[in-house]
C-alpha cells in the first residue's frame, strides 16, 4: 500500500511557515527573513519515503491586498484551501487569533483534516500561557488538531509528521520518488537573491523589487548566471546598486555563496537593474513573472 497527498501550509505573515516547511522537507526550500511577505508564490516540497510521498506547499502570508502582486499572492494562498488532503494553518505565540476573520472562515468550510500548527512556543514564560492559546484555538476551529511546535528548535516538527503520514490517502506518487520539488533550478536562484535582497536592503526596497534570471548555463564545473533586477523608480535603481556599486557587490557576494552551497558547484553571477514603473501593478508584468491573476 503506497500513500500520497498534498499537505498546504497556510496563515498570516511572519508566523513561521517557510521555517516549518524547510524542517518538515529537511531542505531549505523556502526563503526565510524577519520581514513580512518574504514568501511571494506557492512553492511545493517533496517528502519521499518507501511507501509514501508528501507533497507540501509554503504560501505567501494572508494578507489584505494593496496592489495587483499581492491579489496574485492572496490568490495563491486561497488556492491552497481548494486541494489540500491535509492543511496546516500555522499561528504563533503572538498573534491574535482573530487577526484574519474572512480567512479563518474559509478554513472552518473546508473538508479535509486540519492542524492548527501554535509556532514559536519556545518563547511562552509558561505552561499555563501554552494551554490558554490550546483552548483559544480549539474554540475557533473546533474540527483542527491543535499541536504546539517551535520550528526553529525542531520541537514537535517529528510529531506533526507522524500525523500527517497516519492521515494520508492511499494513493499512488504524484512526482518521481526522488523529486524534492517542483520547481525548476532558476526560480531557487532567483528566491536566494530575493533573500539576500530583503536583508541587506531596507524599507520599501525589497518588495518594489523582482528577480529574473536571463541566463543559467550549467556545466559540469560551474553555473554562469545573468541576474536581472527590476525595481519600480530610478531612486531605487541608485539604492540597490549604492555608491560605487558597493551594495549590490555586497548582496551578490552572498548570493552567490549560498547559491553555490545550494547547487555544490562553483557560481559565475553578473547583475543588471532595470526600472520598470509600478511593475506591482501591471499584469502582463506580473504573468510574465510568473503570478496569475483574478479578472
Amino acid at each position: 500500500m503506497h500513500k500520497a497527498g498534498f499537505v498546504n501550509i497556510v496563515g498570516n505573515p511572519n508566523v513561521g511557515k517557510s521555517t516549518l516547511m524547510n524542517a518538515l522537507v529537511g531542505e531549505k526550500i523556502s526563503i526565510i527573513t524577519s520581514k513580512s511577505q518574504t514568501t511571494r508564490h506557492r512553492i511545493m516540497g517533496i517528502v519521499n519515503g518507501d511507501d509514501f510521498q508528501i507533497v507540501y506547499s509554503d504560501t505567501p502570508g494572508v494578507l489584505k491586498p494593496n496592489y495587483r502582486l499581492q491579489e496574485s499572492m492572496l490568490a495563491f494562498s486561497q488556492s491552497a484551501l481548494i486541494d489540500a488532503d491535509v492543511l496546516l494553518y500555522v499561528t504563533d505565540t503572538v498573534e491574535m487569533h482573530d487577526k484574519n476573520v474572512d480567512f479563518l472562515n474559509k478554513i472552518k468550510g473546508v473538508d479535509v483534516p486540519i492542524f492548527v500548527i501554535i509556532n514559536k512556543i519556545d518563547l511562552l514564560p509558561n505552561q499555563e500561557k501554552l494551554e490558554e492559546l490550546v483552548a483559544l484555538w480549539q474554540n475557533t476551529l473546533p474540527k483542527a488538531h491543535i499541536i504546539p511546535i517551535s520550528a526553529t528548535e525542531k520541537f514537535n516538527v517529528d510529531y506533526v509528521l507522524k500525523q500527517i503520514k497516519d492521515l494520508l490517502p492511499e494513493s499512488p506518487p504524484y512526482f518521481e520518488k526522488d523529486a524534492l520539488t517542483d520547481r525548476p533550478a532558476r526560480f531557487f536562484v532567483t528566491e536566494i537573491i530575493r533573500e539576500k535582497i530583503l536583508t541587506n536592503y531596507d524599507k520599501e526596497i525589497p518588495y518594489s523589487v523582482e528577480v529574473v534570471i536571463e541566463k543559467f548555463k550549467e556545466t559540469t564545473k560551474q553555473i554562469d548566471i545573468s541576474a536581472l533586477i527590476y525595481v519600480e523608480r530610478d531612486s531605487q535603481k541608485g539604492i540597490i546598486i549604492g555608491h560605487g556599486g558597493k551594495s549590490i557587490k555586497k548582496m551578490g557576494t552572498e548570493a552567490r555563496l549560498d547559491i553555490e552551497k545550494f547547487f555544490d558547484k562553483k557560481v559565475f553571477i553578473e547583475f543588471f537593474v532595470k526600472v520598470e514603473k509600478d511593475w506591482r501593478n501591471k499584469d502582463k508584468q506580473l504573468k510574465d513573472f510568473g503570478y496569475y491573476l483574478n479578472s
